[in-house]
């Protein structure tokens, strides 16, 4: 008679075919490295058949665990997406929801957001952080949130799901006593440097890439990660950046001092979106997209296109156009 599989087991193998370490399973889960180990060999010998290789560091799944393993993704994935429709399926009755915003939304949609939330979702409890895009996008896939507002980033986001937001797209900014041809900055030998942003950020490496593409090539002598320390940088005259319509907006403060212009040449965008972990509820997903949409278009999109014609049609939230 074969013994009955341990959902525990279960739960320990595929983090193991995924990091291929104990340790780190044992330090992901909390439980002793000899407790990873003994759910794993029993795992094993309750199917007769070993799904790793104990003699190789990283541990490598065998060809049958190779198979195994896939079969155990989608399992649990199914269990776990059954345990979320139970407990908040019914958007009116969710109960936890762990929620991630870039800080371009922090200052204005967050609180209306968390307001607009906390009536539709009266049984469900909050809890808000803001974090950079890449930040997001990895404590998502680390199933660290449940929902999550970012930049979609230049490679995939593999076991996420995404609602597409807002499409923001790249614009030059310069000090407002600036006389020159914006053309002329993109030059090696301006005397007005760039103001890059960190390319440790999403934005930083579209950037990068864009000017990579142009076969553009800058001193890089400043690199940020503050996008408030940037604008103030430009309204000093200290040099000019490459940001987006929705980052410059957030910087009112500036705008007197610095004057926003199209990015030269061929234009591009970044696309900002709600991503979920495949399991979230797609009830819940559609709400909080809906309302970040609206508000998306209330506080960013309408009054930068109003204050900046050249932008109508091109800054605008996803559900104003298909993409």
């Amino acid at each position: 008679m074969s013994k009955t599989l341990s959902l525990r087991w279960l739960e320990v193998f595929r983090l193991i075919a995924k990091s291929g370490s104990i340790q780190q399973v044992a330090s992901e889960t909390g439980l002793s490295i000899s407790t990873v180990s003994n759910h794993l060999r029993s795992l094993e010998d309750a199917l007769g058949i070993e799904l790793v290789d104990h003699g190789r560091r990283p541990m490598s799944l065998t060809p049958a665990g190779e198979v195994f393993s896939r079969y155990v993704r989608d399992g649990l994935t199914v269990l776990k997406r059954g345990e979320a429709e139970i407990r908040s399926g019914n958007w009116r009755h969710a109960t936890d929801l762990r929620l991630a915003l870039v800080d371009d939304f922090d200052n204005q949609i967050a609180p209306e957001l968390i307001r607009f939330l906390a009536h539709a979702l009266p049984r469900c409890n909050f809890r808000h952080f803001t974090r950079p895009s890449h930040e997001i996008i990895e404590k998502l896939q680390e199933h660290k949130l449940d929902a999550g507002v970012a930049t979609r980033p230049p490679g995939g986001t593999q076991g996420l799901v995404e609602y597409p937001l807002m499409r923001d797209p790249f614009i030059v900014i310069v000090p407002e006593k600036f006389k020159g041809e914006v053309q002329d900055l993109f030059s090696p030998h301006s005397d007005l440097p760039l103001l890059r942003y960190s390319r440790d950020y999403t934005i930083g490496k579209q950037i990068e890439i864009q000017l990579t593409r142009n076969k553009y090539n800058l001193p890089n002598r400043f690199e940020l990660e503050c996008n408030q320390s940037i604008m103030g940088l430009v309204a000093e005259g200290s040099g000019w950046a490459i940001t987006t319509a929705g980052c410059f907006h957030r910087a009112h403060r500036y705008h007197d001092s610095v004057r926003a212009t199209p990015f030269p040449g061929r234009n591009f965008v970044r696309i900002v979106s709600l991503f979920t972990t495949e399991v979230y509820p797609d009830t819940t997903s559609k709400l909080i997209h809906k309302a970040l949409s609206s508000l998306i278009r209330q506080y960013f999109t309408e009054p930068m296109c109003k204050r900046h014609l050249w932008l109508k049609g091109d800054f605008r939230t996803m559900e104003d156009q298909a993409a």
